[in-house]
Order: structure tokens, then sequence, then C-alpha cells
């Protein structure tokens, strides 16, 4: 073999070393081996399951950027990267990927971590059953199951095949089952190797492109080890305990009122064991958050900036994409704050019933 032959063969060898790992990603994707009615429940049942990946997440929803909902209004309206381990639902860890470093959250059973890189500062608190988005809620596996929640059968059919994360995706579009909410369709793939949803976009009526997407660029079904979610905290690390995990759980913890049973025709959750009501289910569910004056004060004047708003004396409202947001009362009132996935009309009839139906702690007993 000359010299040039043997350049060549390195060559070659050298070219497809780069190129095997793609190779996955450029094949057709095969047709589909479940019904819809099969890859509805293995897309629900995928939450369970152990998994490691990376997660891309792209939302067009412009939210009201107020001091204490700067991390939702940052989530839901911004690309974003994360690093995910999980175990199961109450053993994870989600590292939110920035210019500067990065931000880790992490859940050992009852108990959530959260770490920044940047300020070197580790949070210790309680996970409680109500609180603010965060970015564990929006990987594939979790956002999908919840938006499933209340979908039947007749609600699903099926899409195309993708090829996904170096697998074929089977596809399935869900509509709706309740006309209160202002989510058009949700279009979810899962992948057929890993049973586990890959791609999770959502749709707000009436539009064509995806308001948010959530997707696993890459992914490995391979449970996490326990030193992937174990923290060891450094020496400049300083490290703190909470009892009170964000402004929501705060709300529902301290503040002296009660929600009321209904709202806008949706029964209040299970969960809703104090202050905060949290209604309805999957694609048409609200969270009702009582507010002292400072924070109401400070949300009402970010809403009354964002385009599409509408204030008044009684409320202030804006809907983007399949999110409203609505603020009962005035400045220096206080208020009720509720959000969700609820058409217009649907939201403002809730914020009546909150206001005309909640009651003192006092008069709850």
């Amino acid at each position: 073999m000359t010299r040039v032959s043997r350049w060549c063969v390195v060559a070659l060898a050298a070219g497809l070393l780069v190129v095997a790992p793609l190779v996955g990603r450029w094949l057709p994707a095969g047709e589909a081996d479940v019904g819809p009615t099969e890859l509805l429940e293995q897309t629900r049942a995928a939450v369970d399951e152990p998994w490691s990946g990376t997660v891309e997440t792209e939302g067009t929803l412009q939210l009201p950027d107020a001091d204490r909902f700067g991390g939702v209004a940052a989530l839901f309206g911004e690309r974003t990267t994360l690093r995910a381990w999980w175990r199961d639902p109450e053993h994870w860890r989600v590292d939110r990927l920035l210019t500067t470093g990065e931000t880790d959250i992490r859940r050992n059973g009852d108990t959530t971590l959260e770490w920044s890189f940047e300020r070197a500062e580790a949070t210790y608190s309680r996970d409680p059953a109500i609180r603010l988005p965060r970015p564990a809620d929006l990987v594939p596996p979790v956002l999908a199951e919840r938006l499933l929640r209340g979908v039947s059968d007749a609600d699903v059919s099926p899409l195309p095949t993708r090829r996904l994360a170096g697998e074929s995706a089977a596809g399935l579009r869900v509509r709706p089952p309740s006309d209160l909410s202002s989510i058009g369709r949700v279009d979810i793939w899962t992948g057929q190797d890993s049973h586990l949803p890959l791609l999770v976009e959502v749709y707000a009526t009436g539009q064509a492109t995806p308001s948010f997407t959530s997707s696993l660029t890459d992914v490995s079904t391979e449970p996490p080890t326990d030193d992937v979610l174990a923290f060891e905290p450094t020496a400049r690390t300083d490290v703190s305990v909470d009892d009170v995990l964000d402004i929501a759980d705060a709300a529902n913890q301290y503040a002296p009122v009660r929600p009321p049973a209904t709202a806008a025709g949706l029964d209040l959750g299970p969960a809703s064991d104090g202050a905060v009501g949290v209604y309805g289910e999957g694609t048409a569910q609200l969270i009702a958050i009582p507010l002292r004056d400072r924070e109401a004060d400070a949300l009402r004047t970010q809403m009354a900036i964002t385009p599409g708003v509408e204030q008044d004396t009684e409320r202030t409202v804006v809907s983007v994409g399949p999110l409203g947001v609505l603020l009962t009362g005035g400045d220096g009132d206080g208020g009720w704050l509720l959000a969700g996935t609820l058409t217009r009309d649907a939201l403002e009839r809730a914020g009546r019933d909150v206001v005309a139906g909640f009651v003192f702690v006092d008069e709850a007993r």
C-alpha cells in the first residue's frame, strides 16, 4: 500500500468515526409499532421511568416579569438548555445551563436543593405540592404526563413518525377534552426504543406554530447513579435552609384565606390544602394565589405594560398564547393572582368566582 493509499484509509476511518454518531439521526423514521391507545398509556407511564439527557425548551410567551415571578417568565419566554438525570418523580437532578454557569435543582424524597454556581449558594427546602413552575416541570416526560391528565382515547389521534434523538418516535395529537381550555392542541412524539416522550409541542387555539416546545436532544435510559444525584458543597458554598420554596408555597402556608370550592366550573384539586387554589387538570388548569399589597402592586405594574393587557379597578388581565394571567383588585388592594390555560372568558369568570367565594381562615373553621 502506498503512502497516499494509507493516508486515504486513515482519512476514511477518521471520517467514519465522526459520522457514526450522526448516522442514527439521519436515518428515516420507521413505522409506528403501537396504536394511539397503547401510545397514550406508554407516554403517561414514562414519568416513572429512569433516564438522563439534554433538554431544549423554547417559549414565545412574554409573561409579566415581576421580581418574584421573573424565573417563571424566563422559563416560558426564552430558549433554555437543561441537563437532566431522572430516577423517578422523587429523585432527580435538573441543571439549567447558563452562559455564566448553571443553576441546579435536585430532589431527594420530600427535600429540594437549589444550587447556584454563580453565587456559590445552596438552599435546602421542603418540596411542597403547591409551588411555581420550575425547570423540572418542563422536561418532556413530566410535561407530557401533566398535559395528558384527563385525556381519553377519544381525544387523541396518530401523527406521522419522526426521527428524534437517534430513534424513531411515534406521534400523538391531543385535542383538549374541555372547552374551557385555551390550548388548541398538543403534539407529542414518543421514542419507540426508549418509550420516553422526546418532543412536546403546545399550540394555542387558532395558532399554526407552537407557543412552547420541549425536546430531548439526546437520551439514555440507564438509571442515574447516586453520585450524580448527590450534592457535595465546596468549602466556599454558602449552605442554608428555608421553610418556603417560593411565593406560592409561602402564600399557601401563611395567607389567612381559603379559596372557594369551584372556579369557572372547575373543582378545587386535592393538593389544595391551604390558601392557594389549584383547579382543573391537564390542558385546562388554573392556579389562584393570594398576594399581599407589595407583590400584587409590583406584578400589576408589569402587567400594565404587557401588550394586549386590559385593566380597570377590578382586575388586570392579559393572555399570552395559551396562558392567561389575571390579577384582581387595584393598587394597594393586594389581590388574587390567577394563571393557567383557560380561555379569556373562563379566566374572567374564575376571577369573579374567587373574589366572591374566598373566605378568611376564621370564617372557614
